[in-house]
């Protein structure tokens, strides 16, 4: 092992490595079926014996961290693994990348090209992260040979399409992965993010229409930011991509890692109780990590040695109930039988007039009232985040204090309040536009005052008089501590993580004239909006 796989050992708390020394082989030429040459690395112990495969498939190249990680550092603890660069990524034929397409096929020809190799003792393992998560998927129902386990880490069997519920467009990540993979393989591609590249993607998100918002971040159009900009998730254009449907059919042992601020989270729970009501047995790790969380990853590699291992090589992994969820709150990992754990109920905590939140409805209470600019749009703080920086738990105090921002806080907890599960919250409005969003985060405030994100979601709204309006935040697992209080912010916008809401009826992509709304949010006993919180 080397001295930076003795670091990433000790920093990753990883299982120790088996193997002294590992080879590796680079540009293996692997045919598709169209006849494109996709490119490939093999890293292999040396010596080793017999010993399972790693298959990856990923768009982000093959070298470099990737590489290292999921080459290395599996290939140190036995097993051969094989990293296929995306078509039209890092070497591999076939054009100019285009996102999510011909990946089933192209994960086909990957497997039967693997089957042919000298050292493959038939034992394949599916692994990876997020875009290398979703090419699992789209194989794992009807694979050539037969897979032993898959373990995919943030991610969902739909992919983008998560993002894309129709009139809302989550532009930040759309947007800067749009950026980062048209230009990911210039020379000095990370350094030119770094250095004026990341803020020229930032500013081009403020461009309306967002019809332009590629020409403005790249000085040209790029493909699958204009697919997701015109087709969202109901559209049938999507239906060779969206593999949600095939969760139930496969087979394979699933082991899913999630976080709690990962933009997929709501998605991969679907796919892991997708499985749950056909009859299978997966298994859910669900830690306090955003996306590209290093912890996440050092989950992700020790379910690959310590369970998908074993199962590769015919023998039985150590027990483990089927859903390991970190609390959040009390810092701590238990273990359930089910998503979502059996016994909590949902429990109305109401928003009241005087910014207060409480279990009891109120009475004859007027409208609180704030308006909305989309020339001053709410900024998102915090929460889910494609990239690390400003992602996860934050403190929302001064978001909390613009005038757009209503905030409805609980007095002081006597007690420990223990919430698990699925999070919504039911907002009566009316708003002076034919469009609007509602954006709304629950927060812990402690006792020093700062209020820390848990949970949210935004959902379009075209009001018609008095609205009810449903959110469903993401799911979480928090403890509000004794002495803590709970706060529920509503506002109408988290920009850029969403695109501001014009408030015209324009298409999404075309409008380009911003409308100040004014919304009011109504808390009488006729309407009383409150969020539902499972509790024991």
């Amino acid at each position: 092992m080397t001295v930076t796989g003795w670091v990433a050992q000790r920093l990753l708390k990883l299982p120790p490595a088996t193997v002294r020394k590992v080879m590796v082989e680079r540009d293996l030429p692997v045919p598709a079926d169209d006849g494109v040459t996709l490119l490939a690395d093999h890293w292999g112990p040396v010596g080793g014996g017999t010993v399972p495969t790693v298959l990856v498939r990923s768009p982000y190249g093959r070298r470099g961290p990737l590489g290292w990680m999921m080459g290395r550092l599996l290939a140190e603890r036995g097993f051969h693994v094989v990293i296929v660069s995306s078509r039209g990524t890092f070497g591999s034929g076939g054009g100019e990348f285009r996102a999510m397409r011909q990946e089933r096929a192209d994960g086909h020809a990957a497997l039967r090209w693997l089957a042919e190799r000298p050292w493959f003792d038939g034992s394949v393992v599916l692994a990876g992260a997020s875009y290398l998560g979703y090419t699992q998927w789209v194989v794992a129902a009807d694979a050539p040979v037969p897979v032993k386990a898959m373990i995919p880490h943030v991610t969902s069997s739909r992919l983008a399409l998560a993002f894309l519920r129709p009139g809302r467009i989550e532009l930040e990540t759309l947007l800067s992965w749009s950026a980062m993979t048209a230009t990911q393989e210039r020379r000095f591609a990370l350094l030119r993010r770094l250095f004026g590249g990341a803020k020229r993607v930032e500013a081009a998100m403020r461009t309306l229409p967002l019809v332009d918002g590629d020409k403005a971040a790249l000085g040209r159009e790029w493909p699958f930011y204009q697919e997701c900009l015109h087709h969202d998730q109901d559209d049938p254009y999507w239906k060779d991509e969206d593999f949600s449907a095939s969760v139930a059919d496969v087979k394979v042992p699933v082991s899913s890692i999630a976080g709690w601020y990962d933009i997929f989270l709501a998605d991969q729970l679907r796919d892991y109780q997708a499985l749950v009501a056909a009859g299978r047995p997966p298994r859910l790790t669900i830690g306090p990590w955003y996306h590209s969380h290093p912890q996440g990853l050092a989950a992700s590699l020790w379910e690959t040695v310590r369970w998908a291992g074993p199962l590769a090589r015919g023998s039985k992994p150590a027990y483990r109930a089927p859903v390991r969820l970190f609390v959040m709150g009390v810092k701590q990992w238990r273990e359930f039988d089910q998503w979502p754990p059996a016994g909590y109920t949902p429990q109305r905590w109401h928003l009241l007039s005087g910014n207060a939140l409480g279990p009891t409805p109120g009475g004859f209470d007027v409208p609180t009232t704030f308006t909305y600019d989309p020339s001053d749009p709410t900024p998102s703080v915090g929460g889910a985040k494609l990239e690390a920086r400003g992602a996860g738990p934050v403190d929302n105090r001064r978001l909390e204090a613009r005038s757009d921002v209503l905030t409805f806080t609980s007095p002081v907890l006597e007690a420990d309040l223990e919430v698990i599960g699925e999070v919504s919250a039911e907002v009566w409005l009316r708003a002076d536009r034919p469009a609007c969003d509602l954006f709304v985060r629950l927060c812990d405030v402690d006792q020093r005052g700062r209020s820390i994100n848990i949970c949210d979601d935004l959902v379009k709204v075209r009001p018609a008089g008095i609205t009810k309006v449903t959110v469903d935040l993401s799911p979480t697992a928090h403890v509000f501590r004794r002495g803590h209080r709970l706060r529920v912010q509503v506002s109408a916008g988290a920009f850029p993580r969403f695109a501001r809401n014009l408030g015209g009826d324009d298409p999404v992509p075309t409008a380009s004239i911003p409308h100040r709304t004014t919304v009011e949010i109504f808390h009488d006993a006729a309407h009383p909006s409150a969020i539902l919180l499972p509790t024991k």
